[in-house]
């Protein structure tokens, strides 16, 4: 078939992929966030992933492609009962708080912000509607966690009809095998796994 997007080349094409930049905030990331001081989590591969982050978002940038950042806001008003009874206690990402800001680094220039109350950054919003505006066929998918609300957002994404790149030194997780079994299925069913320096490379 002619007009398939196969290579990352075709596919991390700034005419037609955004990047995507889950949940980079201070209670998923930081030292004193609550996944860390709550839940005992370790996040100190965050701080790197966020610098990586922010070098292919600045070459997205430089080549026109959107930078859309998807964060999270957990306050219980917003969350069904499911969804409230796994997460126990509320404090996590509440509105307004230091916790929902965002870590290390910052949506610029003419970013796009888009605020979920679910793992997926479709579930709710109208990212889709940005997307299909934007005339966009690719997601560049980067943030925490990979096995949680990256990969709800990659998923919805393609079986929205989304070609699905994860840049795989943009991503992290508390949990290695949740990380792999995530990065593992979008090689083997979903997408293309990807360093930022391959996509970046495609870009320039």
């Amino acid at each position: 078939m002619t007009g398939l997007l196969s290579s990352l080349q075709q596919q991390v094409d700034a005419d037609h992929a955004a990047l995507l930049i889950i949940d980079i905030q201070n209670d998923f990331c930081a030292e004193k966030g609550f996944l860390s001081v709550k839940r005992g989590y370790d996040v100190s591969s965050c701080a790197e992933v966020a610098r990586n982050i922010a070098r292919l978002a600045e070459v997205a940038r430089e080549r026109g492609m959107p930078v859309i950042w998807i964060r999270s806001v957990y306050d219980f008003k917003y969350l069904a009962e499911p969804h409230r009874v796994k997460r126990v206690e509320e404090g996590c990402c509440m509105e307004g708080s230091w916790g929902a800001d965002f870590f290390a680094i910052a949506p610029q220039g003419d970013d796009e912000v888009v605020t979920k109350h679910h793992f997926s950054g479709f579930f709710g919003t109208d990212l889709d509607q940005r997307l299909k505006s934007l005339g966009t066929r690719t997601l560049i998918v980067t943030g925490v966690a990979t096995n949680v609300c990256v990969d709800s957002t990659l998923r919805e994404g393609f079986f929205r009809g989304y070609h699905i790149v994860v840049a795989e030194d943009c991503v992290s997780s508390n949990s290695k095998a949740g990380h792999d079994g995530t990065l593992a299925t979008v090689r083997n069913n979903i997408g293309i796994v990807a360093s930022s320096a391959e996509i970046a490379s495609c870009l320039q």
